[in-house]
């Protein structure tokens, strides 16, 4: 018997490739298996490079793998971006159930798989009788996070740690969550689950997952044990399928970026092994002129050799992507270029996952996007997070507390640049103090990390523990076709 599932990602870059890459995976594991990825119109943040990614998707159909794209000229907002596409959603599955009727062995259509932020999807597998799956893009702990907070909230338990008020991120109340070992501190929420504006959305996207037959998440087991087993043993969730790290690894930067990529790649194979400290912040991470200053100050004490993919934060980041700063000789301390033209370069866009690649990479400065820490594990790179929006703040708190495989640059972190929240001035001296941490060639928190980039390799090889999981849920799904 031959069956289908269709995906709904969430229409920007990071979830759209997280899930390209988890549907190529399951294709190649399954050969009774094929995929439609529906593609709803872009959000505006986003840039012409993810139109052209789409469209060599698009170019890549083949009857195993193919990609259904939305088109629609309607301007939404981004809370209901979704929910507005829906009636598009429903009639894009109808023509593909059509089109299985037509076709000479009859495929089934399995299910939905839907992204973290396309819930709503569920009530269209419900029309057509099927199950719904969630992909979460993210990790156990933060989907544990949220489930936790929702289940407080339900029982009016919530406000009690003053998580729901405007000083949330000033309290020294201690949030004991069933995915972590050790009291989180209501200080590092989300800050969508720290707000009265954003937790009735998050709750009741917690609520919706319950509805789901099973979560299929971005992680692995070696890498979150505690919070997986607590997951688990809950009795009260659907089952989780830890299937990563789910990586878009192909370097395929586009004509107009090679030039720049290959000057950025060819002058690290001059600089020596372990010796680059590397800053980069994802493709809406940027940076106020006061911060630029401070973070340069930092890195020309350090000492260390440095490669900064340094951005103009966006005014509204809705409207318009982090840009280039028009002259960095008026921003950045003066005669800074001079000083560390030896030993440094100051970049606007980066290649990151070639730049990781790179054995002159020692140390990774990330704003603790979830790709980014599985590609900085993948490479074997130590971290330091920055958080800077959505969830990061938990991944922080997760990877430099929790499990021990990141440093430290400071304890606690203010606001969200994507919701306009403003973050907090990071000193030179706290930045300066991160780096020297984060550089040390012999430190715990790097064979820790080499240790962990090899159980990541081992995890998604034959036999390892998300080839598992990932054969478990096929076979999950085979069984819950109607």
């Amino acid at each position: 018997m031959k069956f289908e599932l269709i995906f709904v990602p969430y229409p920007v870059i990071g979830h759209l490739r997280s899930t390209v890459e988890m549907a190529k995976l399951l294709v190649e594991r399954e050969t009774r298996l094929s995929i439609s990825v529906i593609i709803l119109p872009l959000l505006s943040v986003d840039d012409i490079s993810t139109s052209a990614y789409i469209s060599a998707l698009v170019a890549a159909s083949n009857d195993r793998l193919h990609y259904e794209v939305i088109s629609c000229e309607d301007q939404t907002t981004t809370e209901l971006h979704v929910e507005n596409h829906i009636p598009r959603v429903k009639r894009a599955v109808a023509k593909l159930v059509d089109g299985y009727s037509r076709l000479p062995d009859l495929p089934r259509l399995a299910g939905l798989v839907v992204d973290m932020f396309c819930t709503s999807v569920i009530d269209v597998a419900n029309e057509f009788g099927v199950p719904c799956y969630l992909f979460y893009t993210s990790n156990v702990g933060v989907l544990a996070l949220g489930l936790h907070v929702q289940m407080l909230y339900d029982k009016k338990e919530y406000n009690e740690y003053n998580a729901t008020e405007t000083d949330f991120e000033d309290s020294e109340a201690l949030l004991d969550v069933p995915s972590l070992s050790r009291p989180y501190p209501v200080k590092c929420l989300p800050y969508g689950l720290g707000t009265k504006e954003w937790l009735p959305m998050f709750v009741n996207q917690a609520r919706r997952f319950r509805e789901m037959k099973g979560f299929l998440v971005n992680t692995f087991a070696e890498l979150e044990p505690y919070a997986l087993e607590s997951l688990l043993s809950s009795g009260d969730t659907p089952r989780a399928y830890t299937v990563g790290p789910i990586l878009h690894l192909e370097n395929h930067v586009g004509s107009s970026k090679e030039e720049k990529s290959s000057e950025i790649l060819r002058w690290l194979d001059e600089q020596p092994p372990r010796s680059v400290v590397f800053l980069c912040f994802g493709s809406i991470g940027g940076f106020r002129e006061e911060q630029a200053r401070e973070s340069d100050i930092a890195l020309e004490r350090s000492g260390h050799r440095f490669l900064w993919s340094l951005r103009r934060a966006s005014p509204v980041i809705e409207k318009e992507l982090p840009g280039e700063f028009k002259n960095l000789e008026e921003i950045l301390p003066e005669g800074f270029f001079d000083r560390t033209k030896d030993i440094g370069k100051v970049i606007g866009w980066a290649p990151q996952v070639a730049v990781l690649a790179k054995p002159a990479i020692g140390g990774f400065v990330t704003h603790g996007g979830w790709n980014s820490i599985l590609e900085s594990l993948w490479f074997g790179v130590p971290m330091a997070p920055w958080p800077l929006y959505a969830e990061q703040k938990f991944n922080a708190f997760m990877m430099v507390e929790e499990l021990g495989l990141a440093v430290r640059i400071r304890k606690s972190w203010r606001g969200d640049q994507l919701v306009g929240a403003a973050t907090v001035l990071v000193t030179a001296e706290e930045i300066e103090r991160g780096i020297r941490c984060l550089m040390e060639q012999d430190s715990d928190v790097r064979k820790r990390v080499m240790e962990m980039s090899e159980k990541c390799h081992v995890a998604l090889s034959d036999g390892g523990s998300s080839q598992s999981a990932l054969k478990l849920f096929i076979q999950d799904v085979t069984k819950n076709v109607v």
